[in-house]
């Protein structure tokens, strides 16, 4: 049952990027270029998405315990230091010069489109790299860590 959970809900998620046209890279772009023909349509889909999560997030956490886990898991390095400003500045710099994001870029693999799978090719790798560079053992890809 948790895995039908855990896939009907990435699922919703996958549509409602679709829905959105986060899946869009022009319309990415668009909403980036603020200084430009700007489309400020992407706000409304943020600005939901993140009324929800604040109000979730506080009603989840009062809860003993997640539905589908025995425990939280909840961060707890909360430092803004050089190593987060960096990963945040070559995300941003990469979404803009692409109109791609990790999330909606894997929902649009089911095109098959070229620029689709060498952006994830790239990703891929420099997430291996990176791994390599940590020193880091590859994790296996939708695993957790117990």
């Amino acid at each position: 049952m948790r895995y039908v959970t855990l896939f009907l809900c990435g699922l919703l998620f996958a549509l409602g990027l679709g829905v959105s046209g986060m899946t869009n890279p022009e319309k990415i772009i668009a909403f980036l270029d603020v200084t430009g023909d700007w489309d400020p349509s992407l706000l409304f889909v943020m600005g939901g998405a993140v009324g929800v999560n604040m109000l979730f997030y506080r009603l989840t956490l009062k809860r003993p315990r997640p539905a589908l886990e025995t425990s939280f898991v909840i961060p707890s390095l909360r430092k803004i230091n050089t190593r987060l400003i960096s990963g945040a500045a070559l995300f941003g710099v990469g979404w803009g010069l692409t109109g791609y994001c990790p999330g909606p870029v894997v929902v649009s693999s089911v095109t098959g489109w070229p620029s689709v799978l060498a952006f994830i090719a790239a990703m891929l790798a420099g997430m291996l790299l990176f791994q390599k560079l940590q020193g880091e053992e590859p994790r296996p890809a939708g695993g957790s860590e117990k």
